[in-house]
């Protein structure tokens, strides 16, 4: 990840968007690509692979972005969220259970 991480950077640098990249648009972006995301699925169960992967990939980027506008590593924090989630859901209570933690 770590090329296309330095490529979508510069991406925004050359276009000078990083102005416009406050966490909260950022957030705002997320969440609207999510959507579209979302979207691919609405009506039918049989999807467009190569449209999800491009929501998917919008997803991804914007997230890539918020990570450096808050200067925080993205594998880092993922890393130590998966951390988080395995105290949370700990193997021998959620293997094959869709519960919440608080319901284990």
């Amino acid at each position: 990840m770590k090329k296309a991480v330095k490529e979508i950077i510069e991406f925004n640098r050359e276009r000078d968007w990083n102005q416009f990249h406050s966490p909260e648009n950022l957030a705002k972006s997320i969440a609207i690509e999510a959507g579209e995301l979302l979207e691919c699925f609405q009506w039918d169960a049989n999807f467009d692979k190569q449209q999800v992967c491009d929501e998917l990939a919008d997803v991804v980027n914007y997230c890539i972005v918020m990570a450096d506008r808050l200067g925080v590593d993205l594998e880092d924090i993922v890393l130590k969220k998966l951390e988080k989630n395995r105290q949370k859901y700990p193997v021998e209570k959620a293997k094959g259970n869709s519960k919440k933690y608080t319901e284990l």
